[in-house]
C-alpha cells in the first residue's frame, strides 16, 4: 500500500507532499495542476515491484520527455536545478521509501541517483498495478505490443503496459465470491462479458460478438475494468490508477462505475482517480459507506506564489478549493439569471399583447377641471 508521495522541483511541482488514503484517492483541480503526474509517478513506483525494473527507467518511459532525456522532468527554471520524486509504502507495518534524484543536466536515466529503502522496495511483496489512461487502447491492441518492442514509436509506456495486462490469462483456481459479484455487476452494466481472440477484444452477449472497434468507448473502459478483475490483475493488495474515468462515459454509467470502484476498495485494492467531473466526485460522496476510506485531494495554484499546493480531506463538504463545485455552482447561477431574464421578457411581451388586443378599454379619467365663472 502506498502511503505518501513527495516532489521537489519535479515537472510542474516546486515542492509538494501528498498523504494517500489506503482506500480511494480522488484528485481534482484545474488543468495544469499535475493530477496526471501524481498518478504516473505513483504507478511507476508500483510497477517496478512486479517487473523488478529500474525506477529511473520506468519514470522516463512513463513520462516520455523529449529525446528521452530524464533531466527535462525537472521543473523549468533558469540555470542549474535539481529535484526528486519520493514514494513511500507500508509493508507489514514497516515504512519503506524510494527516492529518485537528478538534475536538469541529467540526460540518461542510469545517471539519476536512487536512494532510500531500494533493496527492501524491490524485495518486498509486489504491488500489482494497472494504469488506465484517458485514451482507450483496447481497440488498438492487435500487434501494438510487438510494434512497441521493435520500433521507436512516440507513446508513453502506460499504453503498452495496459495492453499487456489485458492479454494476461486468468488466474488458476476458482474465482472468489467478491470477484464474481464485481464481474456480474460489470456484465449487467455493459450487457455482456469480454472475450479475446488473437489480441482482438469482443463484447460477447446474446446477440453475438461485437468487436471493440465498433463498441462505444465508454463500454470499452468498463470492459477493460472487467478484464483486469477477471484475470486477477486487480486483487487484494493491488493498485488501480484511472485518469479521467468520465471520458466518453455517459453520466448514467457513472453511478455504476463509482459503485464498482468502491467495491474494489472494499476488497483491498487501492484506488487513484483523477477527474474533472462533478458527477464522479459527488457519486463517491453519496455512495461511500462508514467503513470506506475515501480521500479527496484538491490540487491548486497558490494565489500568492502561483506554485501548486494540495488540500486533502475525507469529507466532500470540506474540499477547498473545489474548482468542480464552484464551476457547477456558477453554471446553476447563470441558468437562474438567464431564466429570470427570459421570464421578464416574456412578461413584457404578454403585457404588450394585452394592450394591443384591447383597443376599446376606457380611457383613464381626466383630472377634474374647476369651473371658472364668467
Amino acid at each position: 500500500m502506498l502511503t505518501r508521495i513527495s516532489f521537489e522541483k519535479f515537472t510542474a511541482f516546486e515542492s509538494l507532499e501528498i498523504q494517500f488514503s489506503p482506500g480511494v484517492n480522488v484528485f481534482i483541480g484545474e488543468n495544469g495542476t499535475g493530477k496526471t503526474h501524481v498518478l504516473k509517478a505513483a504507478y511507476a513506483a508500483c510497477d517496478i515491484t512486479s517487473n523488478k525494473g529500474a525506477f529511473a527507467e520506468k519514470i522516463n518511459n512513463v513520462f516520455f520527455p523529449s529525446r528521452k532525456q530524464i533531466g527535462r522532468l525537472i521543473k523549468r527554471t533558469k540555470g542549474s536545478s535539481s529535484g526528486f520524486v519520493e514514494v513511500t509504502r507500508n509493508v507489514a507495518d514497516k515504512t519503506i521509501d524510494l527516492r529518485l534524484s537528478f538534475s536538469n543536466h541529467t540526460k540518461e536515466p542510469g545517471k539519476a541517483a536512487l536512494s532510500g529503502s531500494t533493496k527492501a522496495w524491490l524485495e518486498s511483496p509486489s504491488v500489482e498495478s494497472a494504469y488506465i489512461p484517458v485514451k482507450d487502447m483496447m481497440a488498438n491492441a492487435p500487434g501494438f505490443s510487438s510494434l512497441y518492442d521493435r520500433r521507436e514509436i512516440h507513446f508513453e509506456e502506460i499504453y503498452v503496459d495496459i495492453i499487456r495486462k489485458t492479454l494476461l490469462p486468468k488466474l488458476k483456481g476458482a474465482q472468489d465470491r467478491q470477484r464474481k459479484q464485481l464481474l456480474e455487476k460489470l456484465q449487467n452494466t455493459m450487457d455482456g462479458k469480454v472475450i479475446e481472440k488473437k489480441e482482438e477484444f469482443f463484447l460477447q452477449n446474446r446477440r453475438g460478438d461485437l468487436e471493440f472497434t465498433l463498441l462505444a468507448e465508454g463500454f470499452r473502459k468498463l470492459g477493460l475494468l472487467w478484464i483486469l478483475i477477471q484475470n486477477g490483475t486487480l486483487t487484494t493488495g493491488s493498485a488501480l490508477f484511472w485518469d479521467e474515468p468520465e471520458t466518453n462515459l455517459n453520466p448514467k454509467l457513472m453511478r455504476a462505475t463509482v459503485g464498482i470502484l468502491l467495491d474494489l476498495q472494499r476488497t483491498g485494492v487501492q484506488i487513484f482517480v483523477s477527474t474533472h467531473d462533478y458527477v464522479i466526485v459527488k457519486e463517491f460522496d453519496l455512495q461511500s459507506q462508514a467503513n470506506d476510506q475515501v480521500a479527496f485531494h484538491s490540487l491548486f495554484r497558490s494565489s500568492e506564489t502561483q506554485e501548486i499546493e494540495v488540500s486533502s480531506t475525507n469529507s466532500y463538504a470540506k474540499i477547498s478549493p473545489n474548482a468542480i463545485h464552484d464551476t457547477f455552482g456558477d453554471l446553476v447561477t447563470r441558468e437562474i439569471q438567464k431564466q429570470s431574464e427570459a421570464d421578464r421578457i416574456c412578461l413584457g411581451a404578454q403585457q404588450e399583447r394585452v394592450n394591443l388586443n384591447s383597443p376599446h378599454l376606457p380611457a383613464p379619467p381626466k383630472a377634474h377641471q374647476p369651473t371658472i365663472p364668467l
